[in-house]
């Protein structure tokens, strides 16, 4: 059921996960608390343990002279050669010899179908180069993922040598899991994790118990597969994660890794271990079901289906099997409602922003609404719908796949508020 959309510039490019700190109070999510917890990838850098060199003001170096180096280090890092790799950067300090040995040892152990480093630009009045990366991770990415670093370079003995990176130049490296600790990778069934936190087993087998889960409601027109990352620096998650997120408040999120290409990019599964890891076993489940219910619609690259739909629809998947009563899952909403204050409206893009204040009841609007759908017109109708609002406005899905206006749509979802909640 994933939807090809081309991306818009700008477009957004992650969903948030089935919530935050605080969303869904009365589902008992956070173990032992009785709280829940429960978005182009292209990401500001993690910390880098390495030594700034400063560049500026010195010559831009060869370009063939780079491509020459960039071949022999993507060559190295397709062949597993440590030797050959450490050897293109041989002559920077030792801090930086130190960090790219860690990286390449955590490189050397992913399932890499490709690795590309090639020459994209030079920084003007500097010799720092401007790096294109290319990687695919073998069995689960349909394409290359692009990522861009920066790498100075010095002549040495009539030749261009790597001398460190462009930190020094306030030049910030796309981050990527690699430059965590070291890697652990679990390939399971359907499911690829990918980190340096623990229990990246357990996140594995509840990943291949969670997909049957999600075909079950969307069908078999996805990939049927994940990619999880899962970075134990609360610093390079938040990198990772793009834009500002605080990963602190957030268990997982579901995001894209931009192609190389300029296609449609690689579905990745962000989890936060420490905020995941305060979640009981509901609400792990529900979390992974959420994210992996974006990845099989493509949620994550939709900026055409509303909102509401989008994360209800998520939701919806995540709590279907789940053991929990409505009135607990949604006693925030549930709190207002029996109060006299009925929604008036479905909510709208805004009320999914981080600094909404009424931020868990929009994600308990949004389940409700497409719980009403599926307890009304059955769950094929949800899917239906789901699909509609995808190619067509939201007006037009609900009169073709439910036959009614939004009006009387929004109209049924206050009254089935009242009903459940009350």
């Amino acid at each position: 059921m994933e939807q090809e959309q081309p991306d818009r510039p700008g477009a957004a490019k992650r969903r948030r996960a089935v919530a935050l700190i605080g969303l869904a109070t009365g589902a008992c999510l956070l173990a032992g608390v009785g709280v829940a917890a429960t978005r182009d990838h292209r990401s500001a850098p993690a910390a880098q343990a390495t030594a700034p060199v400063r560049a500026s003001g010195r010559a831009a170096p060869a370009r063939s002279a780079v491509e020459a180096v960039l071949a022999n280090r993507a060559r190295a890092v397709r062949e597993h050669d440590r030797i050959g790799f450490l050897a293109t950067v041989a002559s920077a300090p030792a801090a930086f010899q130190t960090a790219q040995a860690k990286e390449f040892d955590n490189l050397a152990k992913l399932p890499l179908k490709d690795w590309q480093e090639t020459f994209q630009a030079d920084q003007t009045g500097t010799s720092i180069v401007k790096v294109s990366l290319r990687y695919g991770f073998k069995g689960f990415d349909r394409g290359l993922v692009g990522r861009t670093r920066y790498l100075a370079f010095a002549p040495r003995a009539g030749t261009w040598v790597i001398t460190g990176d462009g930190t020094g130049d306030g030049l910030r490296d796309d981050s990527d899991i690699w430059d965590g600790g070291p890697l652990t990778v679990y390939k399971g069934r359907s499911c690829l994790v990918i980190g340096d936190a623990p229990h990246l087993d357990e996140l594995a087998r509840r990943l291949d118990a969670d997909v049957p889960k999600v075909t079950a409601v969307v069908g078999k027109g996805w990939s049927r597969r994940a990619v999880a990352l899962v970075p134990n620096d609360p610093a390079l998650a938040t990198a990772m994660a793009g834009e500002d997120q605080d990963l602190g408040e957030i268990a997982a999120l579901a995001t894209v890794a931009p192609s190389a290409t300029g296609g449609r990019g690689e579905d990745r599964v962000l989890i936060s271990p420490g905020t995941f890891g305060r979640l009981n076993e509901l609400g792990r489940d529900v979390v992974l079901t959420h994210e992996l219910t974006h990845v099989a619609t493509g949620g994550a690259r939709d900026d055409r289906t509303p909102l509401w739909l989008i994360e209800g629809f998520a939701d919806y998947v995540g709590y279907r099997k789940a053991k929990v009563g409505v009135r607990s899952a949604a006693r925030e909403l549930r709190r207002e409602v029996t109060t006299g204050r009925l929604p008036t409206a479905l909510p709208g893009q805004d009320a999914f922003a981080g600094d909404s204040p009424r931020l868990s009841q929009a994600y308990q609007e949004a389940w409700l609404a497409c719980r009403m759908v599926a307890d009304r017109y059955g769950e094929a109708a949800l899917v239906r719908l789901y699909r509609a609002a995808g190619r067509r406005p939201e007006a037009t899905a609900l009169r073709e796949v439910l036959d009614v206006t939004p009006a009387r749509f929004t109209s049924m979802w206050r009254d089935y508020l009242q009903k459940e909640l009350r």
